[in-house]
């Protein structure tokens, strides 16, 4: 900064020039927030070692409670969990049971925390939704391992897509990713159907490919519907179909839903146009119609996946298939 404030007009021009120069490298790498006020900026030093990431990265979620950043991630010969810390530092990884990790979920209560993953695999650990310890100890298996089905009388699932669990253990998967269910099912904490929803169609309440789920602080699910483009949304206690958002997805579906920390933006991925929309959020009440607020365009051939939300930090970590890496955004 002194040799800013000199009063040689020679150096203030190179500090000038060295300035707008970095300001132009930034702005490539770091692939601004579209809108008056950015929200965010990249953490480019997130993770320490990107060269963990092996294979391809699909799915991302935040142990906000403890600090932790658990990574699925597919390929032969490759550990298909990563954990990180929030900081960036790698600092384990387990592979038991993992066959094709699509979506995960870290659910903490009083007595600890664990991690559940929908894994899509055709072999002997597939169509399943999982339960892990931290450290990767297989927990509990929802679903009949290695078999594609439709049964809810023994539970059964074909490419199961993502999960959202509620501190109350009540249980959200959609299922499934390109299989022979498209439908949203509630499970109770003792893994029994408290209700169902969707077949395969365009109409109110069917699906296309449910891929993402989740649900807001006023009793809300909330369901990226993927190949109708569109967003439906749920009475959590009945499920009730409250409404849809299509206008803001006529380029490429909503891949990924989550919201921001204060519930305030909803997060949508959308892996084709390799974009990141930030969708304000409805209070309590009608969702109205959506309306994108803010937009990330990242690189071509990124295909950012699933995303997930510190909901402390309020950070958002990205899984991008085609980079093949997780990245950080943290908030202005």
């Amino acid at each position: 900064l002194s040799a800013a404030v000199s009063f040689d007009p020679t150096i203030m021009k190179f500090d000038c020039y060295i300035f707008i120069l970095c300001s132009q490298v930034l702005k490539a790498k770091y692939s601004p927030w579209k809108g008056e006020q950015p929200m965010y900026k990249l953490d480019i030093g997130w993770p320490k070692t990107p060269e963990q990431f092996t294979g391809q990265t699909f799915c991302v979620a935040v142990d906000s409670l403890h600090g932790l950043v658990y990574v699925g991630q597919r390929g032969d010969n490759v550990p298909k969990v990563l954990v990180f810390s929030e900081e960036g530092y790698f600092l384990h990884s387990w592979n038991d049971t993992v066959e094709m990790p699509h979506g995960i979920f870290v659910w903490n209560t009083a007595v600890g925390s664990s991690v559940w993953i929908t894994d899509v695999g055709t072999g002997k650990y597939g169509h399943t939704v999982k339960q892990y310890s931290p450290l990767g100890k297989l927990l509990q298996v929802l679903g009949t391992p290695g078999n594609a089905g439709s049964s809810l009388i023994p539970l059964q699932f074909d490419q199961p897509a993502d999960i959202f669990v509620e501190e109350t253990g009540e249980i959200y998967v959609v299922d499934g990713d390109g299989g022979m269910n498209n439908r949203l099912l509630k499970l109770s904490d003792d893994y029994k159907e408290i209700w169902l929803t969707g077949t395969n169609g365009s109409g109110i309440g069917q699906f296309k490919i449910p891929h993402s789920v989740t649900v807001d602080a006023f009793g809300r699910v909330w369901v990226a519907d993927r190949d109708n483009k569109r967003i439906q949304v749920f009475d959590k206690v009945t499920g009730e179909w409250l409404g849809s958002w299509t206008g803001c997805f006529s380029e490429d579906g909503p891949y990924s839903v989550r919201f921001t920390a204060d519930y305030k933006y909803l997060i949508v991925a959308q892996l084709n146009i390799n974009r990141l929309a930030i969708l304000a959020a409805p209070p309590v009440g009608s969702i109205g119609d959506c309306a994108i607020v803010h937009s990330v365009q990242l690189a071509d051939e990124t295909k950012p996946h699933l995303v997930d939300v510190d909901m402390r930090s309020g950070a958002v970590y990205v899984a991008e298939i085609g980079a093949q890496q997780v990245q950080k955004y943290v908030p202005l």
